[in-house]
């Protein structure tokens, strides 16, 4: 599972671009092409291109706050190119992602760049609502026929 994972954001410079374009075409197209008689709200289709460009968007960020505390250094020389002086530790946690470098003294400093955790989030959320979205027009679809599926 760590061979995955490593590798996931290993190729994630390349995946979530990809990812991301190719839904945001799909989505442009579906919108061009949607007939306006559809119905009020989105159509599941619609939601479920929003829900992977936002995982898109909050995978890169995670990927980029994951890889900003990794370096082929090791910590010391890391934490040094920071500008952080003295004997120091380097502390890691997944989610949030966080990368510190801490002093004997207990000062620590950030190696992640502080707008990652909120888009990180904010991602999470948005691709959640999308789906959540997607499930209710379905259900909504599925339950009138009189309406036109897009």
């Amino acid at each position: 599972m760590k061979s995955f994972l490593f590798l996931a954001v290993f190729c994630a410079p390349i995946l979530v671009p990809c990812a991301f374009v190719g839904a945001a075409v799909k989505l442009v197209l579906r919108l061009r092409d949607q007939r306006p008689t559809t119905g009020p709200g989105p159509s599941a289709g619609t939601c479920a291109l929003v829900a992977v460009m936002a995982a898109a968007v909050s995978f890169g960020a995670y990927t980029w706050g994951v890889m900003s505390g990794f370096h082929i250094l090791d910590p010391d020389q890391m934490c040094a190119a920071q500008g952080v002086r003295g004997d120091r530790i380097v502390t890691r946690w997944t989610l949030p992602v966080s990368a510190q470098c801490v002093t004997s003294g207990g000062v620590g400093t950030e190696l992640v760049a502080v707008w990652v955790n909120p888009v990180v989030f904010a991602g999470l959320a948005l691709s959640l609502l999308a789906l959540l979205t997607g499930a209710v027009a379905e259900a909504r679809c599925r339950l009138s026929p009189q309406r036109p599926r897009p």
